[in-house]
């Protein structure tokens, strides 16, 4: 699936374009939705929200840039709170408070991850207002941050930031379903940063790290980001591993993301002989698609290992990453942080 949309998509062409009736026809539903829900909203919330999104179907790295936010903004004294949806969970109660035990069939596997990796307390709704004013009344933190809700316009937001996948970027520029954008490239215009995970290093950069142009995307805050590997780490036990250990060791590499490809290429640049299985984004896997071969390891990304820890065999790993921005990039979004507590809160 991942190459046909890369095809469709992706491309220099429009091969879709016979369906640009139904683009247009998606925007204007879009923008209707956008501005029925901007007059709905209620009063501001008291405490400030950030945003992490993308106009792209897809996965471009909103987790990991969370997680990497949520980071420092605790190092900065912040006590920030992750908002969800929840995608791929069905609980029988919202709001749902996450913990690192809770069954991704409840929550969705990307809140069950962040609540593993940061420590914080993750909250799921799929009315994310709901979630926030909930948050507020318990007094769970001092800061929200709403993992991939650029679109959820009945929630407020003081920061929003758009993540694009490097690799892939705008696509042939068209909205959806002749091509992978949700809202026109224009919408960046409303935005506060923009992250391209995965900019070519020979990109040029501008004055404190920025990146002074991706394609066709202009921005005064524009960043680079790269998903840097930390460890192997066991998928029922925890225990970890050197990287060191993949440089030619066989491996049969799942993935059920928005980018199998970008999570392939990774492993084959640490040295491993990847027989790679790609899934589709948020897939429910079963032990039956857990096998490998003799002398193979079963290598899987951190989304998928908090789906497959009850069912993975003994020879599963996931591979831990890491988002790297530069300092620059975090103390602008701390100083933009910290100047709407002051301004407004």
């Amino acid at each position: 699936m991942s190459g046909l949309v890369d095809r469709l998509w992706y491309g220099r062409g429009r091969p879709l374009g016979f369906l640009a009736p139904l683009a247009w026809l998606y925007r204007a539903v879009s923008e209707r939705r956008r501005r029925a829900a901007w007059r709905a909203r209620n009063e501001p919330l008291p405490l400030p929200v950030v945003v992490v999104g993308n106009l792209t179907a897809g996965g471009t790295g909103k987790s990991p840039l969370t997680a990497r936010l949520v980071k420092a903004m605790a190092d900065r004294g912040w006590q920030p709170v992750i908002l969800s949806r929840g995608y791929g969970g069905k609980a029988g109660h919202y709001p749902l408070l996450v913990t690192a035990d809770t069954p991704a069939t409840d929550a969705g596997d990307e809140p069950v991850m962040l609540a593993r990796e940061t420590g914080v307390p993750v909250v799921v709704d799929p009315k994310r207002r709901r979630a926030a004013e909930w948050v507020v009344a318990r007094q769970l933190g001092d800061v929200l941050i709403c993992d991939d809700g650029l679109q959820h316009y009945p929630l407020p937001r003081d920061i929003e930031l758009a993540v694009f996948d490097g690799a892939r970027g705008v696509g042939n520029g068209a909205l959806i379903p002749v091509g992978p954008l949700r809202e026109p490239i224009s919408r960046l215009s409303g935005v506060d940063f923009v992250v391209v995970n995965g900019a070519a290093a020979a990109q040029p950069l501008g004055e404190g790290g920025r990146l002074t142009g991706f394609g066709d995307i202009e921005h005064p805050d524009m960043y680079p980001m790269t998903l840097t590997p930390s460890a192997l780490i066991h998928v029922r036990s925890g225990q970890r591993r050197p990287l060191s250990d993949l440089d030619g060791q066989s491996v049969h590499a799942i993935a059920g993301i928005g980018n199998p490809a970008r999570f392939f290429a990774t492993l084959d640049a640490l040295g491993a002989n990847v027989r790679a299985t790609p899934f589709a984004d948020h897939h429910a896997f079963r032990a039956s698609e857990l096998t490998t071969e003799p002398e193979e390891w079963l290598v899987m990304t951190a989304k998928d290992a908090v789906k497959c820890r009850d069912i993975a065999p003994d020879n599963a790993w996931y591979l831990a990453v890491e988002a790297q921005l530069p300092a620059a990039a975090l103390n602008a979004f701390l100083d933009r942080l910290a100047h709407c507590r002051s301004s407004v809160y």
